[in-house]
């Protein structure tokens, strides 16, 4: 049985790691380059790095920072935040990133999926998506949430997939920095329309949050940031607890 993975998730912000709720009240959690050492050395299977503001503020995507993570690091780590071209792509590969993730640049031109897909292999695109209920459809949003586009969640997956994405990163906005659960139902329904991997972010506040977007949800990988941050549940207990329950994992 394939390992169930477990990734921390770094939200950058001026060169600093931060957290949110619901994608607002933003406070600093710490340096990002310390961050990921700790969570390596305690097991994380892979990292995930979120130059929050890129797209918003029209920035490129933060390439010495990248650099300098590798260098610390001996993991795979993902990193995104206005990348909207191949050339951001390469950019981000060049500094040392194993995979990138797409929101907004893949929402508003979809081809990007195919091209970087075929230049690099699927492999090496993870397209996230961040939707909220509206009207009970979930909306896919872009622009760190303030846009809600007419998108819907699970039609967009499967295009994104279909585009030749190799993961889908799918995060809650309703649920993010709540530590109220994952929408277990809807990690479900996306397993079943998908091949390829999903990640579960957004609401994780406990060990029985991620076993259940395991079990019930069937997700291939959980995301997680409050609770690893705040030094709530270190992944090397998280990771124990699954074990014993029967859940595969990278000890």
């Amino acid at each position: 049985m394939v390992a169930k993975r477990i990734i921390p998730c770094l939200d950058i912000k001026n060169g600093q790691t931060v957290k949110g709720i619901n994608f607002e009240g933003l406070t600093n959690v710490g340096d990002p380059i310390e961050l990921a050492k700790k969570y390596t050395l305690d097991g994380a299977d892979e990292l995930v790095f979120l130059d929050i503001t890129a797209t918003l503020e029209g920035r490129n995507a933060f390439y010495s920072l990248i650099n300098r993570i590798a260098k610390e690091i001996n993991i795979p780590f993902t990193v995104g935040g206005g990348i909207s071209s191949i050339e951001d792509a390469a950019a981000m590969l060049d500094a040392g990133a194993d995979k990138i993730t797409m929101n907004s640049g893949a929402v508003q031109n979809p081809e990007i999926i195919t091209e970087i897909a075929r230049k690099y292999g699927s492999q090496f695109i993870v397209i996230a998506i961040d939707a909220k209920q509206v009207d009970n459809i979930w909306r896919v949003t872009t622009h760190s949430g303030q846009q809600v586009t007419e998108r819907e969640l699970y039609g967009w997956a499967v295009e994104a997939q279909d585009r030749g994405a190799g993961e889908i990163l799918f995060t809650s906005m309703d649920h993010d920095g709540t530590k109220q659960g994952y929408p277990l139902d809807v990690y479900a329904e996306l397993n079943r329309l998908l091949h390829i991997p999903v990640i579960a972010s957004g609401g994780a506040g406990s060990i029985q949050d991620i076993e259940d977007v395991f079990i019930k949800g069937k997700a291939d990988a959980a995301l997680a940031a409050s609770i690893f941050h705040y030094n709530e549940i270190t992944i090397s207990q998280l990771k124990e607890a699954l074990a014993n329950n029967n859940i595969t994992v990278r000890l």
